[in-house]
């Protein structure tokens, strides 16, 4: 196939991408700790970690497209799944599925967004800050990691009150179903993040936006 005929190609993919009916951009939560957006018949998996600055980078690139373009029409749907690193990673994905499945999105993204500044926080944490977070009862713990951060300000500004942030954070449910999650990924040969799958199956070599989004164009 010539280089012209390829580019052809692309372009009629992009063009049945635009034209495809848009949907109502839904979110579900199907179980805890797993958000699904828009109701497409192809499922893609996202597995990401809020301390991972390539999840960052590829949320920068490519979230926005890929929730507001992509699972907007009735091709594509996409799983948000955590892959919980440190206590750090834990807590903010906690919060990003704190409220209704309805916020995820916003929450997410901020997380994403802010991830140098709050990150580059708890990384110069000092001793005693250090402390904190190595003791007491494990929600005191994740609340002195929000309070360092600055995750309850973040929160705030998505119409969130501190004692639902702190709700959220008491939730030990939650966090022991995203760290066991986490370990299911690990059998599923999920090695880090970001990794996508699309029906289930693993894609090979792909962590930018670019890789993934040639996979879903030849797909969809």
């Amino acid at each position: 196939m010539s280089a012209l005929s390829r580019l052809a190609g692309a372009i009629a993919l992009v063009i049945a991408m635009i034209s495809a009916p848009v949907m109502a951009q839904s979110v579900s939560n199907p179980e805890p700790g797993v958000h699904v957006i828009g109701k497409g018949a192809t499922k893609l998996t996202e597995y990401v970690s809020y301390t991972c600055p390539h999840c960052a980078h590829f949320e920068q690139e490519g979230g926005e497209v890929l929730r507001s373009i992509y699972a907007s029409t009735d091709k594509l749907k996409i799983e948000v799944r955590h892959l919980v690193r440190d206590p750090f990673d834990l807590t903010a994905a906690m919060l990003t599925n704190c409220g209704s499945p309805t916020k995820f999105n916003r929450n997410h993204s901020l997380f994403m967004r802010e991830q140098p500044k709050w990150l580059g926080k708890l990384v110069k944490a000092t001793q005693a800050q250090q402390n904190r977070y190595n003791s007491g009862t494990y929600s005191a713990r994740r609340r002195a990691i929000a309070q360092d951060a600055g995750f309850y300000d973040m929160m705030r500004t998505l119409g969130y009150q501190r004692a639902e942030v702190d709700e959220c954070l008491a939730n030990d449910a939650m966090a022991t179903a995203l760290a066991e999650k986490t370990k299911g990924y690990s059998e599923l040969g999920v090695r880090g993040t970001p990794s996508f799958a699309i029906d289930d199956v693993l894609l090979a070599g792909t962590s930018d936006w670019q890789s993934l989004k040639f996979q879903l164009d030849l797909r969809l």
